[in-house]
């Protein structure tokens, strides 16, 4: 079983002491490519430093809503500088993380928008997906994106709204990316959508070090768990695992351009 972890932060601090093991252990399971995602200007080089290591992994930069009070103006421009700088490197594949967060009250939200609609249009400049984070805010990224249109759309990483917003993204050309939450059974609303999801609008994601699945409470999440993450997704929506596995792996190689 082939799979792609389309959203993961392995070069956090929490994968210091045992990241080679756990790309090794990962890729002993069948997840081969991963893509790693940049969340603030100060760990883009770090990032890039990673993906160099390894011709599998995949980097996407971005300024992540959430860290708002660390962004300047001129880590926009300085965004497009390093999209510019490798726009023909094969291991830059997205723009990402960014969004919209309106789960966190102290977070401006004329500022996320402004950052959020910057970012979009560097995406669309350079023809590259959007990987975007959506915390209750649905509605305002769905409008946002029918007025920034992305050629190449992306993934909304964590998805867990409502079939008519799945709908309304998948029209817009997005899969939707699911991972550990899904895994939990009290996510009834979240299980309950999924059922009715078209398998061709789905990629699978970690989000490592971060939420981890049911069957690892309370662990360091990891592009390992991945397999376990698809077995149990594909009990819920009815499919075998290898059938998932084949199609999510099949939809990030069309996200991201690579051959399948």
């Amino acid at each position: 079983m082939q799979l792609i972890d389309s959203h993961t932060h392995l070069d956090f601090p929490d994968f210091d002491a045992d990241r080679p093991q756990v790309l090794a252990r990962s890729r002993a399971l069948g997840v081969k490519q991963m893509v790693v995602l940049g969340v603030y200007q100060s760990n883009w080089q770090r990032l890039w430093d990673l993906v160099q290591t390894d011709s599998q992994l995949y980097a996407a930069f971005g300024l992540h809503p959430v860290y708002l009070d660390d962004h300047r103006p001129e880590h926009v421009i300085e965004l497009g500088q390093w999209l510019s700088r490798l726009a023909q490197h094969p291991q830059m594949c997205a723009v990402g993380e960014i969004g919209l967060d309106y789960f966190l009250p102290e977070l401006d939200r004329d500022g996320q928008q402004q950052l959020f609609e910057a970012q979009l249009q560097l995406a669309a400049d350079f023809q590259l997906p959007a990987l975007l984070h959506v915390r209750r805010s649905h509605a305002q990224v769905i409008a946002t994106l029918k007025r920034i249109r992305l050629k190449r759309g992306g993934i909304i990483h964590a998805f867990a709204g409502s079939r008519e917003e799945a709908r309304e993204y998948i029209k817009l050309g997005f899969k939707l990316g699911l991972g550990g939450a899904a895994t939990w059974p009290q996510a009834l609303r979240l299980r309950k959508v999924m059922v009715d999801l078209p398998l061709e609008a789905i990629v699978l994601e970690t989000d490592s070090p971060d939420m981890a699945p049911a069957m690892y409470p309370n662990q360091r999440n990891s592009p390992e768990h991945l397999p376990d993450i698809c077995q149990a997704l594909a009990e819920v929506m009815g499919v075998s695992p290898e059938r998932l596995a084949e199609a999510t792996t099949a939809n990030a190689c069309e996200v991201f351009g690579w051959t399948h």
